[in-house]
């Protein structure tokens, strides 16, 4: 078993032992979702590196930091294929709902797509918030989760020819759409991870280069910490709490608590 391998499983609380089918998919994305944040800290701190399998590697596992959607789905795919799965990755682009609209950054997610038994399916742990926690088949089937339903159409539009759809439990009463996608278009290599992490360094309209951000689920919903605000979903129950930097710190420190936050300014 490879480093990487071993050290995924560590983190997110899974045995050496255990062979990972398509069946046990479910518990590693749940798993993965409750244990690695999504977060922006080093593109606010300056401190970004190539997207490479050690740099990943080293950065979520071995110093147990989270990372946006190109380190956090590129780590899952370098898992995948070394449990053997047929996988690939390819890029999409997010759709704001409050501007009903695709951001104009382009195709700047990272998602993974996985052949099994005759089917594709979108897996994706490096949305946020808004992780469907299972497989979602590209044929159109609804899957449900802990996170609320999920489920792919084929659309073709200059974004891509499939949109992932959601209704996020307790958030969502109507289908909206999560983001656009290429199913037939894998990235060509990890040179555009470097390209996508270009874009959301520098560009002005970059939704991560501004404020920091840190996000995961939980057994009852999820949290969201920025500079100004910590906020909970707990069974459909929301609570905002107003923050200072000391704030921050101290529940960073208590519900981030992979990081040296007395160094974090």
């Amino acid at each position: 078993m490879s480093e990487l391998n071993a050290l995924f499983r560590k983190r997110i609380g899974i045995s050496e032992h255990e062979a990972i089918t398509f069946d046990k998919l479910d518990t590693v994305l749940e798993k993965a979702a409750l244990s690695i944040p999504f977060e922006n800290l080093r593109v606010i701190e300056g401190k970004t590196t190539a997207i490479t399998k050690e740099n990943v590697a080293s950065k979520i596992l071995l110093h147990r930091e989270g990372g946006l959607c190109y380190e956090l789905n590129s780590l899952l795919y370098f898992f995948l294929i070394e449990n053997g799965f047929d996988a690939v990755l390819t890029r999409g682009v997010v759709y704001r709902p409050a501007e009903q609209q695709y951001l104009e950054i382009g195709k700047t997610h990272l998602t993974i797509l996985l052949a099994h038994a005759g089917q594709t399916y979108l897996v994706d742990t490096g949305f946020g918030g808004n992780l469907p926690l299972k497989p979602v088949p590209l044929s159109g089937e609804v899957v449900s989760s802990a996170n609320g339903e999920f489920r792919v159409r084929k659309e073709n539009s200059e974004h891509g020819d499939h949109v992932l759809e959601m209704k996020l439990k307790h958030k969502d009463t109507d289908w909206r759409i999560g983001y656009a996608f290429d199913a037939n278009k894998p990235i060509a290599g990890l040179s555009e991870c470097d390209e996508i992490q270009a874009i959301i360094v520098s560009h002005e309209q970059s939704p991560f280069n501004k404020n920091p951000l840190l996000t995961k689920l939980t057994a009852s919903g999820n949290i969201t910490l920025t500079n100004t605000s910590f906020t909970q979903w707990a069974d459909g129950v929301v609570t905002k709490e107003s923050i200072d930097s000391a704030r921050f710190k101290e529940l960073a420190k208590q519900h981030f608590a992979w990081r040296d936050w007395d160094s974090y300014e």
